[in-house]
């Protein structure tokens, strides 16, 4: 068994961590950017199938392409961030299961059934976008996730052969916490769960 975190730590992913959408205009190198996703790759998904897939938008040229998706209201945070990690889910994912899960033959479990690929790489995926958020305020970053953007517009952009299918953007990196408005408050126990 492993000791609990310690509370500054649980602070810094959960309870003082805050989405921010202002950043510091300090560059996130090429280094941080592997270490978050080696830190990222070991959440659990089913089948150990990791059908997401990850471009880090952070050129001045990536950002144009990726700035007429957004939503007006996204699109100024956006563009001015340091990195832009686009999260798409891979529609293929399956076909690396014999690597990634050798115990069983898992592929044969999706083969010729899109009416379980898409929402099993679309769950996973999702939940692969909670342990980047994760990993990156573990390495002292901040995230502002959104979900206000244009998915279609994005796919053609950046994934035009239709193998890869986006879920969120997630804003990275140094965030600027002066003026950020008081924390939103968060449903009661009770009100979301039971114990039976």
């Amino acid at each position: 068994m492993t000791a609990a975190l310690a509370p500054e730590a649980l602070d810094q992913l959960f309870r003082s961590a805050r989405s921010n959408h202002q950043f510091s205009d300090q560059p996130l190198s090429q280094e941080l950017i592997k270490q978050l996703y080696e830190i990222l790759k070991w959440g659990p998904t089913a089948f150990n199938g990791q059908p997401a897939r990850y471009v880090f938008v952070q050129s001045r040229g990536a950002k144009e392409k990726l700035a007429p998706a957004l939503a007006p209201g996204n699109r100024d945070k956006t563009v001015a961030a340091p990195l832009t990690v686009i999260v798409a889910y891979d529609s293929a994912f399956h076909q690396q299961l014999p690597s990634q899960f050798p115990a069983f033959d898992a592929k044969k479990f999706y083969d010729g059934k899109p009416q379980l690929i898409t929402p099993h790489a679309l769950s996973n995926a999702t939940l692969q976008a909670g342990y980047l958020i994760l990993a990156a305020r573990s390495l002292g970053l901040d995230a502002g996730p959104m979900a206000g953007f244009d998915a279609q517009a994005v796919n053609q952009a950046f994934f035009p052969d239709g193998k890869y299918q986006t879920v969120m953007l997630i804003n990275l990196g140094y965030g600027k916490r002066d003026g950020l408005p008081a924390r939103g408050p968060r449903l009661a126990f009770d009100a979301v769960a039971e114990i039976v």
